[in-house]
């Protein structure tokens, strides 16, 4: 049975306020700034239900800004039951592959003082401020140690990371013994750093080809990851929320008598539903690429039940609705065009959705709506057979790029949109 999608309870704030920890000491001192350095889209998990119990789940993020502080987010949103977490610990990665860590850099993370935290179903918390220097463009290592029996039910399917699970509360030791490698987040949302003033983040909002599905495992080679690296100069931080098969406009939604499309679960709530967390929760945040409507295209009939097609106009409407959110908040939208899938399994392609996506990349590209445009399409199709992904960027099902399409995607995002 699928987990419902409750309502997102409101972010509990154990620590300071996300915005600042303390005052300048002159009112001509600017602050320090809040920022996201890394975030991950959270989903439910389809059954069979996995359990953690006296047990710790390390797990490896990469930094794109970095400060002097952290703060943790941790995420219980899709749970049916409280998370209660015994201790939570942050250090730099020791080495570019494993999770060691360096004990003498090790930090215990507190949330409201207390070391021990109980996240309710539903909900978010942010951690304490931890008094740590954060490189960007490096990798840190997040500790959770679940005391009781837990089910994992708040995850981040494609990590494309292999993370590690140990025996005991081994939160805060320099190496570790796994008896699990799971290529999952579990539980955790986000890191955000105490930057420089006036630093802001760029938030991606997206399906697979954002999350990186296809790209190499260990390697941050997503072409979020590798637009940070364009900007690591002036300093933005990229949240990237891309959640593999999730839709403009609808929720999971397994067809009827097709048990085996249980991990549909793992798709997410739409975007729409999801946007308020997921990208006006990010700290720092001034700017979203919005990439999605290939799942909202192809999924019907498959993964999804026949009466979810949906429309080019609807597709546009929902884009519209997204604009309108980022707007009312002061961010900058823009909008990415759909990259093409002609030879994709899974009803990906047909001159009836390529029709369609024609029609929404055209309004993307001249409508005037977002605030710029990205033309993916163009940095990754054929030029032979434009239908098709060239074939140097093809991860081989004509549908996900490889570390080559990723870097040419990243090539097309223009970096004047963030000065």
């Amino acid at each position: 049975m699928m987990l419902p999608y409750p309502k997102i309870a409101s972010v509990l704030l154990c620590g300071a306020l996300i915005g600042g920890v303390s005052a300048p000491s002159a009112a001509t001192v600017p602050r320090p700034r809040w920022v996201a350095t890394w975030a991950a889209g959270m989903t439910a998990v389809p059954e069979p239900a996995t359990y953690l119990e006296d047990q710790t789940v390390r797990q490896v993020v990469h930094t794109s800004v970095g400060g002097d502080a952290l703060t943790l987010r941790l995420s219980n949103e899709h749970g049916d039951g409280p998370l209660r977490l015994g201790a939570v610990h942050v250090a730099a990665r020791a080495g570019s592959t494993g999770t060691d860590i360096d004990p003498a850099g090790d930090r215990e993370v507190t949330f409201g003082g207390r070391q021990e935290v109980t996240v309710p179903a539903g909900a978010r918390v942010v951690s304490d401020p931890v008094r740590l220097d954060v490189a960007p463009d490096s990798d840190l290592v997040i500790s959770l140690y679940l005391p009781e029996r837990t089910e994992v039910g708040t995850v981040h399917r494609y990590a494309m990371q292999v993370n590690a699970v140990a025996d005991g509360n081994v939160a805060g030791a320099g190496t570790i013994r796994p008896v699990a490698a799971p290529s999952q987040w579990m539980f955790l949302s986000g890191v955000n750093v105490r930057t420089r003033p006036r630093t802001s983040a760029v938030v991606v909002l997206g399906d697979s080809l954002s999350d990186g599905v296809a790209t190499t495992v260990g390697a941050n080679r997503r072409w979020p990851d590798l637009l940070s690296d364009r900007l690591r100069a002036s300093g933005p931080g990229v949240a990237n929320v891309g959640i593999a098969g999730n839709r403009l406009l609808h929720d999971p939604n397994p067809p009827a008598g097709q048990p085996a499309e249980a991990h549909a679960a793992y798709f997410g709530p739409s975007a729409l539903r999801r946007f308020p967390g997921d990208v006006l929760g990010q700290a720092g945040a001034r700017h979203v690429i919005v990439l999605l409507g290939a799942n909202d295209l192809g999924q019907p009939g498959s993964s999804a039940p026949v009466s979810e097609t949906v429309t080019a106009g609807q597709l546009i409407q929902g884009h519209r609705r997204l604009i309108a959110k980022a707007h009312a908040r002061g961010l900058k939208a823009y909008g990415g065009t759909v990259t093409p899938s002609q030879g994709a399994r899974f009803g990906f392609w047909s001159e009836e959705i390529e029709a369609k996506r024609q029609a929404v990349n055209h309004w993307i590209r001249t409508s005037g709506a977002y605030d710029a445009v990205i033309d993916f399409d163009a940095a990754v199709r054929d030029p032979a057979r434009p239908l098709r992904l060239r074939p140097a960027y093809d991860s081989g099902d004509h549908l996900h790029v490889n570390d080559a399409g990723a870097q040419a995607m990243a090539a097309a995002v223009p970096l004047r949109l963030f000065r």
